[in-house]
């Protein structure tokens, strides 16, 4: 059976557009069955729905002060899409336990540092802030811990001196752009196993330092 994939977006979803772009043109063996964002102004449905992918809105302000019940109604409603694999694409919403156990193991997200490093926000800045003399980006799998799911696959990239967070988030984001969708692929394909230690790789970014 072919894997059905939801997408879940708060902005402008380039990493969607990412995958969505690749799986266009390689023919991927799965079925793009939803885009979904919790804020009606994001720019990335329209590329969804470009794409011919059905988009939805579940709104997170409507449920002011009621994180759980939000968490419940999305996972019920990718549930009646039969998502079988959620792919989080810059989906600005932390995701409880009424959302995370329905899809255990089966929750991808990109965060834009080298993991265990910087869960959170402000990831670019807090490496130049260390002094680090590489960033990236880390695809993982979303458990109930910030950032904390088991570690897939890094992309890195140099920090170029003179480097602010505008200009180190870009070097970055390229990489997430590449990652991503190598990952959903190899996902779908049941390549990564997701055996504890063999599933974890690093792939060097090949950029030359100016």
């Amino acid at each position: 059976m072919r894997p059905s994939l939801a997408i879940l977006i708060s902005g402008r979803g380039s990493n969607m557009a990412a995958i969505l772009g690749q799986a266009q043109a390689e023919d991927w063996a799965a079925d793009f069955c939803l885009v979904l964002s919790n804020n009606p102004d994001a720019p990335g449905l329209q590329t969804a729905a470009d794409y011919g992918i059905p988009t939805a809105v579940l709104n997170h302000r409507s449920y002011r002060g009621r994180r759980p019940e939000y968490d419940a109604d999305l996972a019920a409603r990718l549930q009646a899409a039969g998502v079988t694999w959620v792919i989080l694409a810059g989906f600005m919403r932390i995701l409880g336990p009424r959302f995370t156990q329905p899809f255990a193991g089966r929750i991808l997200n990109i965060h834009p540092s080298l993991l265990p490093l910087y869960p959170g926000l402000n990831t670019h800045q807090r490496a130049i802030d260390a002094g680090d003399s590489v960033a990236g980006c880390t695809v993982h799998l979303v458990d109930e811990t910030l950032d904390g799911g088991r570690r897939l696959a890094q992309a890195e990239v140099p920090v170029l001196p003179g480097d602010d967070a505008n200009s180190l988030a870009a070097r970055v984001l390229q990489q997430e752009h590449r990652l991503y969708p190598q990952v959903v692929r190899d996902l779908i394909e049941e390549r990564l196993g997701l055996e504890p230690a063999a599933s974890e790789h690093r792939q060097h970014a090949k950029e030359a330092v100016k």
